[in-house]
C-alpha cells in the first residue's frame, strides 16, 4: 500500500504539542511526511527526525502570518495542512465575561479562517493539495456550557462545506474531520483555562457540576487518539473531500444515523437528560 508521503510530501499541523494534533503528527511522519508542527512554545514540541517546530499564536494575527510564510518558505510548498489547534471553555454563558468567549471565537475560528486563507491561494495555485479542519461531534451534538467551542466548530464544518464546493474540479481537496472523545488531557486543559479566565465569575452550579462530570468521564472512558490518526490516514488516502467522523461505533456512526430519526425536542431533553442538566 502506498504510504500518504506518495501524495503529501510536507505538512502542517497546528496544535501539535499534546493530543490529536501530537497524534496526527506522528501519523504523518511515520508515513513519510515532512511536517511542520506548531505550539504557543516551541519548546513543548517534539524533537525527532522530519519534524520542524515553529510558534504559533491564534491571539495574534502577525503570528498566524509569519507560521504559515515559514513553513510554506522552509517546506517549498505545503501539500497539507491541519487545522487542529484550540482550547475548551467551560461556563454559563451569560455568567462570565463575553471577553473570554470572545477571544475563543477570534483565536480558533477567526485566525483558523484566516490561515486556510493564506494556505489555500499557493495550493490552488499548484492545484494541489489538502486542507483539513478539524471541527468536533459537537456540530452534530452540542455540550452543554460550551457554548462558543460549539460555535467555533460549527463554524468550522460550515466553512469546510463551502470550500469543498468552491475547490471542486481542482486538485485540492478539504476534508471536515469531526473527532468524539479521545483519551487527551483536553479536559485538564479546559479546566485550567477556564479558570484562569473566570476568575472573577460565579462560581459554577449544581446543574454545571453534573455537566462537567459527564464529560470528564467520557474522555476518561474514550479510546486513544492513535485511533483518530488512523481515521484521518485513511480519509486522506482517498484523495477526495468529505466529512469524517471519527470516535467509538456508537459516537461516529450509530448516533448520527439515529439523530436522523428522533424528533428534535427528544435530542435536547435526552441531551439535558444525559448531562445532568434537566
Amino acid at each position: 500500500m502506498r504510504r500518504l508521503a506518495d501524495f503529501y510530501r510536507t505538512a502542517l499541523v497546528t496544535g501539535a504539542s499534546t493530543g490529536l494534533g501530537r497524534a496526527l503528527a506522528e501519523m504523518l511522519l511515520h508515513e513519510g511526511v515532512q511536517v511542520w508542527g506548531t505550539a504557543r512554545d516551541p519548546a513543548r514540541l517534539p524533537v525527532q527526525k522530519g519534524f520542524n517546530a515553529l510558534a504559533l499564536d491564534l491571539d495574534s494575527e502577525a503570528s498566524v502570518d509569519a507560521a504559515l510564510a515559514a513553513a510554506e518558505q522552509q517546506s517549498g510548498g505545503l501539500d497539507l495542512v491541519v487545522n487542529n489547534a484550540g482550547y475548551g471553555l467551560f461556563g454559563s454563558f451569560t455568567d462570565r465575561d463575553f471577553s473570554a468567549w470572545q477571544q475563543q471565537l477570534d483565536s480558533m475560528l477567526v485566525s483558523t479562517l484566516r490561515l486556510s486563507h493564506l494556505a489555500l491561494r499557493p495550493m490552488l495555485a499548484r492545484n494541489h493539495g489538502a486542507l483539513v479542519n478539524v471541527s468536533s461531534m459537537a456540530v452534530e451534538f452540542p455540550l452543554p456550557f460550551m457554548s462558543c467551542y460549539n460555535v467555533v466548530k460549527s463554524g468550522l464544518a460550515a466553512f469546510s462545506e463551502s470550500m469543498m464546493i468552491e475547490v471542486a474540479r481542482t486538485g485540492v481537496i478539504v476534508i471536515d474531520f469531526r473527532p468524539g472523545d479521545y483519551r487527551t488531557g483536553f479536559n485538564q486543559m479546559m479546566q485550567a483555562i477556564s479558570q484562569n479566565k473566570f476568575t472573577e465569575g460565579t462560581l459554577p452550579n449544581d446543574r454545571q457540576l453534573r455537566a462537567w462530570s459527564a464529560l470528564d468521564a467520557n474522555l476518561r472512558a474514550a479510546p486513544l487518539p492513535a485511533r483518530a490518526a488512523g481515521d484521518l490516514r485513511r480519509a486522506l488516502r482517498r484523495r477526495r473531500s468529505g466529512t469524517v467522523r471519527s470516535g467509538t461505533v456508537f459516537q461516529a456512526h450509530l448516533a448520527p444515523f439515529l439523530v436522523r430519526l428522533i424528533p428534535l425536542r427528544l435530542r435536547r431533553a435526552a441531551t439535558a437528560r444525559y448531562f445532568g442538566c434537566s
